[in-house]
């Protein structure tokens, strides 16, 4: 499928803040057909913005029809332009991941998921995906009941409730007190993704992680798997044996970079969103099925 580019600056306002967030938007279109519609997909990116793989990534997804919105995360301290692969662009980008704000990234969401379905060409059903940094937000996206789908990539930060302003990891399976901020409208900090998963019960989730991932580790992996079943999540967990973090980029990814296990990844991505989202699944029941246990 074709697929045309722009991009749309959107007002933001957090913790008594605004800022101007760039959009990048990756349109599929089908030539004769200018009313096709599509459903949406936000596309949350690593800690360097919207670089080259993060667009290429967004070309894949697109090309197989479905209207792509990438934001630039960190509109509040910088431009939309992509941070460097290297040292002190790695330096600045983790430094922005803590400073920036839970309510903000949260804005951030809900602005791009109004957006996708404020385009007369979106079917108004939207999915979520990212990376790294990406794939909480992906997963924290999913918070919204409007997204019906994610995809996470290798997400940090989730077992270690470590994303935005924070007292240090916390691998607690029990959520901590909430913590006064005054510049927010309830009064508190956003709660951690982790403390949050019940409120994904309307989503299908598929989180994928590489065994050797130092970011997210066995430990790790092993409390996000948990806390989403506690909290009755319908989800599936991929943990792929020698894959390392960032195996999905395709370039400067410092020998980690992994074709065979990016493909499969992909079409994990295309059946969730082709079910989810392109099919229409009319009202579910609710009813929880009884498998019948046969050899």
């Amino acid at each position: 499928m074709l697929i045309k580019e722009s991009y749309a600056d959107v007002k933001t306002s957090a913790n008594g803040k605004e800022s101007t967030m760039r959009i990048f938007l990756f349109h599929p279109t089908i030539p004769g057909y200018p009313n096709a519609r599509f459903p949406g997909v936000a596309l949350f990116s690593e800690i360097y913005q919207v670089t080259g793989p993060v667009a290429r990534f967004a070309r894949q997804i697109a090309g197989q029809g479905y209207i792509v919105a990438a934001p630039s995360s960190y509109h509040d301290f910088t431009g939309p332009e992509p941070l460097a692969y290297d040292v002190p662009g790695t330096d600045q980008g983790n430094e922005w991941k803590v400073v920036k704000t839970l309510d903000s990234y949260d804005e951030d969401s809900r602005q791009t998921v109004d957006y996708l379905r404020s385009l007369p060409t979106c079917t108004g059903r939207i999915g979520a995906t990212g990376m790294c940094l990406g794939g909480h937000l992906a997963l924290r996206a999913a918070l919204d009941p409007r997204i019906t789908a994610a995809i996470p990539y290798f997400g940090t930060d989730i077992h270690l409730r470590t994303l935005g302003p924070n007292d240090g990891p916390n691998t607690s399976p029990s959520a901590p007190a909430p913590r006064p901020d005054p510049t927010t409208a309830s009064g508190f900090v956003a709660p951690h993704t982790i403390d949050q998963f019940d409120k994904l019960k309307h989503c299908e989730v598929a989180m994928i992680f590489g065994v050797k991932d130092t970011h997210v580790p066995d430990a790790g992996r092993d409390l996000i798997r948990a806390k989403l079943r506690e909290a009755g999540v319908t989800f599936s967990f991929y943990e792929f044996a020698w894959a390392q973090h960032a195996f999905i980029r395709d370039e400067l990814s410092k020998g980690r970079y992994d074709p065979a296990i990016t493909k499969v990844c992909f079409e994990v991505l295309l059946e969730t969103f082709g079910r989810v989202l392109k099919t229409d699944l009319g009202q579910g029941t609710g009813e929880k099925e009884e498998v019948e246990h046969v050899c």
